[in-house]
């Protein structure tokens, strides 16, 4: 059983959220809120603590925020790892180390208990201009207002790209919050990938299919910096030294005024050949959404490839309900009352099914792609959840036509164990980034699948 001071939080979490949810429906039939086409909003300061963006290599993790739609408030944050100063020949194999034996016991898969972690030597570290990263030095560019990393020269590790997508039931949560930021550093070391955390716009204010809509423009965005990149390098090639030096001011003026055609970080680090999709909660069915949309217009989103999906308890519902749902209804943090408010704030009146495509995965008139074209798919749920048998049964559907979708079943844990604030130091959440890692690096590894179950 989860411990007091969880139960504790719960209790208060569920209270002011039910305050929230009940305020905004009030305040969506007295004001007539949710208008499509509103600019938006992608987070909700009196509720989150939001952490300002470090393009330091500080914590073995630079970030930094852009906005990247001008008629919407959808923005990215960017989480670039440390390893990207690597020369790839001298990258050190990442070890399998075991896993505290006391871990154990906090995770189970249905494949079996998963012991190993995945750990990253940092030992030996170079930076694109030949000196130590540990040395901390600040690197800026050659105006002097943007402190921070510059990609420059050749020596450039390319790394995967996951997406990332926060929880909070469509009507919260934030991908600059304090938790949010901690959970994506977190993937990005120890799965070594470059994450994007998207913050896509928020109900009431925009309702179904915003955040879906917002997920897809990513995916496009992604596509078009990886197309502008190499177009970028092909007339750099062809130009000579002068059309070299015009690139790389184009990328440090990006840096200095947040805009830009080109991307620095991702066109010097960024292989989207090698996505990864993560979501939390409904950022799991967002997710789901556009690994369907990926299989059906791939050419479209050329060169970005989905390699593989995860799905952290996902936030998926239906109108008839499972073994979880009946007998989890009233579960920690989020119960299934709020949850159903938070999909009637989600929602257009006149949309409104828990049988809705963005609800049931399982949906027969849902459409899209058969099931055997959707990407390897993991799926993290938690005892204590009362969505988990859904997930469970979605997971089911996947291997019945042999794709590869695992289900890692973390015994006494609550929904968001390992992204919700309170809870990210605890073993459980550490235990499921590592699995996480060890997962995703079968599908993003250049040297094949060097880690399994």
């Amino acid at each position: 059983m989860p411990s007091i001071g969880v139960k504790l939080y719960s209790v208060f979490f569920k209270f002011m959220l039910r305050q929230r949810l009940q305020s905004r429906l009030q305040g969506l039939e007295n004001d007539g809120v949710g208008g499509g086409g509103s600019f938006g909003v992608t987070s909700r300061p009196e509720e989150e603590v939001a952490v300002a963006a470090r393009p330091t290599f500080t914590d073995g993790v630079a970030t930094k925020d852009i906005h990247i739609d001008p008629v919407t408030s959808l923005s990215i944050r960017i989480f670039l790892p440390e390893t990207c100063l690597q020369l790839p020949d001298t990258v050190p194999k990442s070890r399998l180390e075991k896993v505290d034996s006391g871990s154990d016991q906090n995770r189970r898969s249905s494949y079996g208990v998963v012991n190993r972690a995945v750990g990253v030597d940092n030992t030996r570290r170079r930076s694109s201009y030949g000196g130590s990263t540990e040395d901390g030095m600040i690197l800026k560019s050659d105006g002097g207002s943007y402190r921070g990393y510059n990609p420059v020269g050749s020596n450039c590790r390319k790394l995967p790209v996951m997406l990332q997508f926060h929880g909070g039931g469509f009507v919260s949560g934030s991908n600059v919050s304090e938790a949010n930021d901690t959970f994506c550093r977190r993937i990005a070391k120890l799965c070594d990938v470059i994450v994007l955390a998207v913050g896509y716009r928020l109900a009431p204010e925009n309702k179904y299919p915003a955040a879906f809509d917002d997920g897809l423009k990513v995916l496009h965005w992604l596509a078009k910096q990886a197309n502008l990149a190499e177009c970028s390098k092909s007339s750099s090639r062809g130009g000579g030294g002068e059309s070299l030096r015009r690139s790389e001011g184009n990328w440090h003026v990006a840096d200095a005024f947040g805009a830009s055609m080109i991307e620095p970080w991702l066109a010097a680090h960024g292989n989207p050949s090698r996505c990864v999709l993560l979501g939390v909660s409904c950022g799991g069915n967002i997710v789901d959404f556009l690994a369907r949309k990926a299989v059906e217009t791939s050419r479209l989103l050329d060169p970005v490839k989905v390699v593989a999906q995860v799905l952290m308890y996902p936030f998926f519902m239906g109108s008839v309900s499972t073994h979880s749902e009946i007998k989890l209804a009233n579960s920690y943090f989020y119960d299934k009352s709020m949850s159903v408010l938070a999909w009637k704030l989600f929602l257009p009146e006149d949309e409104f099914d828990l049988d809705h495509p963005a609800a049931n995965p399982l949906n027969p008139k849902r459409g899209g792609p058969p099931l055997k074209q959707m990407p390897p798919t993991l799926t993290v749920v938690a005892e204590h959840d009362w969505m988990r048998d859904r997930a469970i049964a979605y997971s089911e559907e996947l291997r019945k036509v042999n794709v590869d979708a695992p289900v890692l079943e973390y015994k006494d844990a609550v929904h968001e164990f390992a992204t919700l604030d309170m809870l990210m130091k605890t073993p459980q959440a550490q235990a499921c980034a590592e699995d996480i890692a060890i997962w995703v690096k079968k599908y993003i590894s250049m040297r094949g699948h060097e880690f399994s179950y």
